[in-house]
């Protein structure tokens, strides 16, 4: 739904914010998170007002946390703060986007690459399981639920280079990608592409073979973006106005 039907449906994005009690942390952590998930998910469109009463009523907390919560997301270019007009939702920038997967790509080359020369049988396994749950969720038809094992495959990748930061690192650089690729998914015939490269790209972990590895993984992300160009030319209304400096 495009936001001026969800307009018309006099719904916003704060109906669909999920309970604190499926977070953890203090309450300002636990609004921050139920609200960037709802960015991320689109549940708030790009340019939708973030309306601290309704936050607060849905959520069952009081203006600090949200206060708190849309600092934070502010300070992660999520939110923009405009004094005397409200918080909005921000609106995408294809520059943006093509730097976040530019770093992306950068990150997750360079961890394959390791990760191929020292995986170990009990990883190699940990892999193949997640590509089977992916394909149990796309029997199912739960997108959700394959996206999100989509995105746990990469983070188990990261993790087996054995430094803690640069999965973090990954996401904070993914950020705007992956909000963005919510308006292209499911594209036809796209899931069943992505699980076959996924499953070159643990085969080639799986062989130790480094510059396979880089190969195959850089030829999966550069999809995204492809997918993602036209975006911005059909739906100009989620993107940032060109500059007029």
């Amino acid at each position: 739904m495009d936001a001026n039907k969800k307009k018309q449906a006099g719904k916003s994005g704060a109906c669909n914010l999920l309970p604190l009690s499926r977070y953890e942390g203090t309450l300002a952590v636990r609004t921050y998170l139920s609200l960037k998930d709802a960015i991320l998910s689109l549940a708030y469109e790009p340019g939708e007002i973030l309306r601290k009463r309704e936050i607060c009523d849905v959520l069952g907390v009081s203006r600090s946390p949200v206060s708190e919560a849309i600092a934070k997301l502010s300070a992660e270019g999520l939110v923009d703060v405009v004094p005397k007009a409200g918080t909005f939702v921000s609106r995408f920038s294809m520059d943006e986007i093509r730097e976040g997967a530019f770093l992306r790509e950068a990150l997750e080359l360079a961890a394959v690459e390791q990760v191929a020369n020292i995986i170990t049988g009990e990883q190699v396994a940990m892999l193949r399981q997640n590509l089977k749950q992916q394909e149990e969720m796309i029997a199912a038809q739960d997108f959700a639920g394959f996206y999100d094992k989509d995105a746990e495959l990469h983070d188990l990748i990261m993790s087996f280079t054995g430094f803690r930061r640069i999965g973090q690192m990954a996401q904070s650089s993914w950020v705007q990608v992956n909000r963005a690729r919510h308006f292209n998914l499911p594209t036809p015939g796209r899931i069943q592409e992505t699980i076959e490269e996924h499953k070159k790209i643990v085969d080639a972990i799986a062989a130790r073979d480094p510059e396979k590895a880089r190969k195959v993984t850089r030829d999966h992300l550069r999809q995204l973006i492809k997918y993602l160009e036209p975006l911005e030319t059909k739906r100009p209304d989620l993107f940032e106005a060109p500059s007029t400096k």
